[in-house]
């Protein structure tokens, strides 16, 4: 109950990595968090959160934690400015006064932009997923993408795999708890902002 979607993600990846290191120790689960939810891996203050979810997967793939999967499923190119929370200062409260912290934020924006212009990211159409439903696996990452200005993804959840096949969305509802809905393209398509998807897929652990 007392999940967001984001949050929802990390900590199922971090249990699921402890699982496959045999390590089910508090440090162990906190550590994989941390690694997984900070830019590089270490907490440095608010920016170094990595809030943009687009960056969550670059830098995870980075950390060798997951794998983009842009390049296999094709698609669109996501083009985003990245400035929804500089842009709506107000709504967040860390830095709605604090000029220095608002400063940091722009920094940041600015530089996934241009991380971004190097690594394009992809997103599969929302009229398209169902033609990539065999390549998708349970446990993979979905970043829905959106059409909000400024913002690139305005949801995640995980793949889940149907026996005939067709791939359901299992993700953190704010209104409804954690819940598993039975079509991926349809939920995506319901939501007038949602687009499309990115998927990543979790990477074994050495």
């Amino acid at each position: 109950d007392g999940f967001d979607c984001v949050t929802f993600i990390e900590t199922t990846l971090a249990f699921a990595r402890g699982i496959k290191a045999n390590d089910s120790t508090y440090a162990g689960f906190a550590r994989r968090l941390a690694e997984q939810r900070y830019r590089n891996g270490t907490l440095q203050g608010y920016c170094s959160r990595l809030h943009y979810f687009t960056e969550w997967l670059a830098d995870n793939e980075r950390k060798g934690i997951v794998e983009r999967l842009d390049d296999t499923l094709g698609g669109r190119r996501l083009a985003d400015t990245l400035d929804f929370m500089s842009t709506h200062r107000s709504r967040y409260d860390r830095f709605a006064t604090n000029d220095s912290l608002y400063a940091c934020v722009q920094a940041m924006e600015d530089s996934l932009r241009a991380q971004q212009q190097a690594r394009p990211v992809r997103y599969v159409p929302q009229d398209s997923i169902r033609a990539v439903y065999d390549q998708l696996r349970a446990g993979d990452i979905v970043g829905i993408t959106t059409s909000i200005d400024g913002l690139d993804i305005s949801h995640t959840g995980l793949v889940y795999a149907h026996d005939d096949g067709t791939k359901g969305f299992l993700h953190a509802s704010l209104s409804d708890g954690v819940v598993v809905l039975p079509d991926l393209q349809r939920y995506i398509q319901k939501i007038d902002h949602q687009i499309g998807i990115v998927v990543a897929r979790p990477r074994p652990v050495e």
